[in-house]
């Protein structure tokens, strides 16, 4: 018997995505958390009965839920089970401050809110601030549930295009968070392109450490997966043992990840070569941050797979670009867009002198990955779009010939040095590239009506660095305006929990380098 594909099966709500495998899979491993599996036929009764629970809790469709958490296969449960009930999933991570929980509440107007401390201590600590209680759910253990507050539903609409399954916060590095809208339409269309473009198959095992906090984590780890009706093996953070450990013991044939946690893969892996097997590792991904040559070069020569990369954003679900398994590349392009959708460049400046291939300008996309808007801020919206439905990354980028798209930085992080524009991925791929320093981030520090380029690294062996040999790599490899004015190490770059560095706070570290000692 042939199995019925994704393609052929309708969906309009984000828990239809595993139905067939219920009824030709029940008994494979679904999703999985070091705690408890749960098969296809298990899933199913999980989030049925999670539904019945919290409709019972007064949740109705139309309502927003938040979801204090970390990965685990209770979330991943009621994330399903929310969508069963026609309501809105805000899932945050729990290491976030008490002040931002409180913020995500208020501003969602969250019916109820779920703490999952079973997994997280800090869940924990924020359900005791809000006096959640115990209460257990079918299969998935113990909750804690938050207080009902009395709020407005919003409409509901029968089209997958038009309701709105997640509210996703984005991390607000450049100021107050926003709460992204995606439909259901936009995170199956992603989590199908997923699938086909990695070629999933029901045989894989698929490592799942991204945060489900984040929109990478709902639609390309667990929607692609449950699609696909392989086995996500759920970790709640990222540790490269335990990553080493799954990839050799658990038969890993799909890994995600952001550059830095391969980066230090690829460290852990040179320096316990005994301990490193990956038996079924078929494809690796990456995302989430600009990958430099350096990281990809050494976990090719490592793994011996192609290392892909990719390009998105919370507001198209994330998906906007990705390399091609039939076409790897050896350059660290974000390959062409994803069949579906349309990108362009707005404002695009060309070199005196250079061909089209040379233009920079603001990457644009439209398509059924592009969100319905921001919660509760139509300013934001209507700012966020161009005309004819085309939303603004603020990335700026390069498109080749062949279609292949090269993000050279934000629009508002280029650096401007004595009238010469310093794009910082080009800089921090410089840094990357010498052997001593794991991974960097390049940030603009204003002085005297001018701006300095100052670089942040992580070294090999912490301070022991040869800043007299590593200045004249980068003088062998950047303009002399690009090359950095002054080399910070430090311990570990700060990064937000899906491991996107935060060049927010490495601002405020090079501003305060002008105080005095």
């Amino acid at each position: 018997m042939s199995l019925p594909t994704p393609a052929t099966v309708p969906l309009s709500r984000l828990h239809q995505i595993f139905a067939q495998w219920v009824v030709h899979r029940p008994d494979a491993p679904a999703l999985s958390d070091g705690m408890r599996t749960l098969t296809y036929a298990d899933l199913d009764r999980a989030v049925k009965g999670t539904a019945d629970r919290l409709r019972a809790l007064g949740v109705r469709p139309g309502d927003r839920v938040v979801l204090v958490a970390e990965n685990c296969v209770a979330l991943c449960v009621s994330v399903l089970a929310v969508s069963t009930l026609d309501a809105w999933s805000a899932t945050v991570n729990a290491r976030v401050s008490t002040r931002e929980i409180a913020t995500f509440l208020d501003h969602s107007g969250a019916r109820r809110a779920l703490y999952f401390d079973q997994v997280s201590p800090e869940a924990g600590t924020h359900a005791d601030h809000a006096g959640a209680v115990s209460q257990d759910f079918p299969l998935i253990g113990s909750v804690r549930i938050g207080p009902l507050v009395e709020t407005d539903p919003e409409p509901v609409y029968s089209a997958a295009e038009d309701q709105v399954a997640a509210l996703v916060y984005t991390s607000g590095t450049t100021g107050a968070a926003k709460a992204v809208m995606l439909t259901h339409r936009n995170l199956m269309f992603v989590a199908e392109n997923s699938l086909r473009m990695r070629r999933l198959v029901p045989e894989d095992v698929v490592y799942g450490v991204l945060p489900l906090s984040h929109v990478y984590g709902i639609s390309s780890l667990l929607s692609a997966t449950l699609l696909s009706g392989a086995h996500l093996i759920l970790a709640p953070r990222f540790r490269v043992e335990d990553m080493a450990c799954s990839l050799a013991e658990d038969a890993v044939s799909v890994l995600h990840g952001v550059p830095a946690m391969y980066a230090r893969l690829v460290d852990w892996a040179e320096r316990q070569p005994e301990a490193f097997r990956t038996p079924a590792l078929r494809v690796a991904q990456a995302g989430g941050s600009p990958l430099t040559a350096s990281v990809k070069a050494g976990f090719e020569r490592l793994f011996g797979i192609p290392l892909q990369n990719g390009y998105g954003m919370t507001e198209t679900s994330p998906s906007i670009c990705q390399t091609r398994l039939d076409a790897p590349r050896s350059d660290c392009s974000v390959g062409p867009p994803i069949p579906g959708i349309e990108v362009m460049l707005h404002d695009a400046t060309t070199p005196e002198g250079a061909g089209p291939e040379e233009s920079v300008g603001e990457l644009c996309v439209r398509g059924p990955n592009v969100m319905k808007g921001y919660y509760r801020s139509e300013e934001a919206t209507r700012s966020a779009f161009l005309r004819d439905g085309w939303l603004r990354t603020g990335d700026l980028a390069r498109i080749a010939g062949d279609g292949a798209v090269t993000i050279v930085g934000r629009a508002k992080e280029m650096i401007i040095r004595s009238g010469f524009n310093v794009y910082p991925v080009e800089v921090e791929q410089a840094l990357n590239a010498y052997p001593d320093v794991i991974q960097s981030a390049v940030v603009g520090r204003e002085i005297d009506g001018n701006e300095e380029v100052i670089a942040f690294i992580e070294a090999v062996d912490g301070d022991t660095i040869s800043m007299d040999a590593l200045n004249a790599h980068l003088r062998e490899n950047l303009s002399p305006y690009k090359v950095p004015s002054r080399i910070v190490v430090v311990p570990h770059l700060p990064a937000a929990p899906t491991g996107k560095i935060l060049k927010g706070e490495l601002r405020r570290l090079a501003s305060d380098l002008n105080a005095p000692e």
